[in-house]
């Protein structure tokens, strides 16, 4: 999802802010026909797997719930496509300091081996959305498709598990709550 690679591109650069699309497998509440949505959104009315469906998200709201500082900083849109499980973060972004390719993929590996470790992942893989299905990591950035244009702008790219990922975060939440016991 978008926090770890939020949280590792403002502690590292800042970010003036950013635009995300999260390319979303589709979800329980869509259907495999054309039928009515029950929320009359006509977009998620069509048949779920034969379709890409332009979509609402709260992901980038949401991100200021976890790390206030970027609150305001961005926004998003979800594209949910035929899929049964995984979906890719596709994250443009400004930032407040310069950067390069090398240093932007230098601070989303230090962070997915240290402070993040377990909750970020890191590849130069050239992988596929099905090669992360059982992926207990909440993001994976991919530094494969990273594209810079000057030394503060850039898109990245992040997948995740949107079922198994968030339920590992799940677990490890009762975890925590427990040992407070």
């Amino acid at each position: 999802c978008l926090a770890p690679v939020a949280k590792v591109l403002m502690d590292n650069f800042g970010v003036k802010r950013g635009l995300m699309t999260t390319v979303h497998s589709y979800t329980n509440d869509q259907h495999i026909l054309d039928v009515p949505h029950r929320k009359g959104d006509l977009r998620r009315a069509r048949a779920a797997a034969q379709n890409m469906i332009p979509s609402t998200t709260g992901a980038a709201r949401a991100l200021s719930e976890v790390i206030p500082e970027l609150k305001g900083k961005f926004d998003g849109q979800a594209i949910r496509v035929p899929t049964m499980d995984v979906s890719v973060v596709d994250l443009t972004f400004e930032s407040d300091k310069p950067f390069t390719k090398d240093s932007l993929h230098a601070a989303m590996k230090k962070a997915s081996e240290g402070s993040l470790k377990g909750i970020l992942a890191y590849t130069e893989e050239q992988l596929v959305s099905s090669d992360f299905i059982g992926d207990p990591h909440s993001s994976t950035f991919d530094a494969t498709v990273t594209a810079v244009m000057g030394d503060n702008f850039a898109k990245v790219m992040s997948w995740y598990d949107n079922e198994w990922g968030f339920s590992n975060r799940m677990v490890e939440l009762a975890q925590l709550m427990g040992s407070k016991l």
